[in-house]
């Protein structure tokens, strides 16, 4: 009978740590698509901006700039190791290639940091800085993005 028992114990408190990954990850996947939502959402204004959809607003373009900054501070610490499963975007490489995937993060952070040093002076300027941000948002979706469906 302690055999049983033991080996119950001990399966119930391996369940009980999946479980309790299980719901970290969602946790933090959650909070890395929140943070994504943040950037989509910032990078859509700007983005009409600089399409003419809307008026040039330096003010309000500068704001979207920060709050992609503020989102993408410490970005690369919401992929922990496991954090691939379940419902999520997140390629496989973020987790073979952390140097490649914490090398891109590091570029998008420092070009947020200069184009949010200032207001755009005007909307060459605002297109110009959109061209840095989205190129290095496109360069790492292209290689650590995969889209579900």
């Amino acid at each position: 009978m302690k055999f049983f028992s033991k080996v119950f114990s001990t399966t119930t408190l391996a369940i009980a740590a999946f479980t309790l990954s299980s719901v970290a990850n969602a946790d933090v996947i959650a909070e890395r698509q929140q943070k994504m939502k943040t950037v989509g959402k910032s990078i859509g204004i700007v983005g009409k901006m600089a399409k003419g959809q809307s008026d040039f607003d330096a003010a309000v373009a500068l704001q979207a700039f920060v709050d992609m900054k503020n989102a993408a501070v410490d970005f690369e610490t919401l992929f922990p190791d496991g954090s691939g499963e379940g419902k999520t975007e997140a390629a496989p490489a973020i987790f073979t290639d952390r140097a490649g995937f914490e090398a891109k993060q590091a570029k998008f952070e420092a070009t947020l940091e200069k184009v949010t040093a200032s207001e755009p002076a005007d909307l060459k300027a605002l297109q110009a800085s959109l061209g840095e941000v989205g190129a290095n948002c496109g360069a790492c979706h292209k290689a650590y993005r995969v889209k579900k469906n």
